[in-house]
């Protein structure tokens, strides 16, 4: 199948190798030129033959920008995938923007970092039933093998609305690794907590993928002592929480995880101030100047 792909990066570049390596057509189209099979958009559009498919891989702050350049080049019957960390409340003004020039939409949210390429990409995806039937090859291609690994989760919008909560998952879960490391670390009796960790690899009910990564930075640095402990977010998780809070969904977990990476980025927290100062008035405990 053929499929143009805008966007090169760490995942794009990766999903464009996977896809030629299982037979497919793929013409890819990035700002570097290095890495770029085109020299434009317009290039990218006249290279494929219609009805065309076209999946965006780009950051989410320059999605709909590219999307809107797309509409301006495409014609009816075409389809545009974005697969980006879009916010799921953008996808549906976006596809009614796209089906007035009879341009169909799919949004996907993508999983699988830079081991896609290897390992495959778990795949959500939302719109039309008969746009996802038309993209299967591409999908198949793309997932890992198996069964599992794909998901039609429901109309427009759907798919980075699965995505989203999936990365909030994954907040509350690498959260609650990063706490066991750190109670390992403080605790008198245990002598090895790279092998505590790696122990849990096999047999535990705590396995996980996002566990063996932990071991393998914790094989490079046991101490971890060449990084900061600092934690950015790209924004699904703190949709997440504002989707918790619109449905009034109890969601403590991921949202102490969140509150936790902005916790992170202070070198002196102003709110931990206010409680030294107030425990020096009313008690008159001591505080570090």
């Amino acid at each position: 199948m053929q499929l143009g792909l805008v966007g090169l990066g760490k995942m794009g570049g990766n999903m464009r190798d996977r896809l030629r390596a299982a037979g497919h057509e793929v013409v890819g189209y990035d700002r570097n030129a290095e890495v770029s099979d085109v020299g434009s958009l317009a290039d990218l559009v006249g290279r494929l033959e219609s009805p065309r498919a076209l999946w965006v891989m780009v950051p989410a702050g320059v999605t709909e920008a590219t999307i809107n350049e797309l509409a301006g080049l495409l014609d009816e019957g075409d389809i545009v995938i974005d697969g980006g960390n879009s916010r799921f409340s953008d996808d549906g003004p976006r596809a009614e923007r796209l089906a007035a020039k009879g341009v169909g939409y799919l949004d996907c949210g993508v999983s699988g970092g830079v081991w896609g390429r290897e390992e495959g990409y778990a795949l959500m995806v939302g719109g039309d039933a008969g746009l996802v039937k038309h993209l299967m090859p591409i999908f198949e291609s793309l997932k890992p093998s198996g069964r599992y690994g794909f998901v039609h989760a429901g109309g427009v919008g759907a798919g980075h609305y699965a995505k989203m909560v999936h990365n909030g998952v994954e907040y509350g879960l690498m959260h609650a690794y990063a706490e066991g490391f750190e109670l390992l670390s403080k605790s008198e009796v245990v002598t090895d907590v790279p092998a505590v960790i790696k122990s849990w690899r096999e047999g535990s009910v705590v396995k996980s993928w996002l566990l063996d990564l932990l071991d393998r930075a914790l094989d490079d640095d046991p101490e971890l002592a060449g990084l900061r402990g600092y934690a950015d977010d790209t924004g699904e998780g703190r949709w997440t929480v504002e989707e918790a809070i619109r449905l009034a969904v109890p969601m403590h977990v991921i949202a102490a995880s969140l509150f936790a990476r902005f916790e992170s980025r202070q070198d002196d927290s102003p709110a931990m101030k206010a409680v030294a100062a107030l425990r020096q008035q009313f008690g008159g405990h001591a505080v570090k100047r």
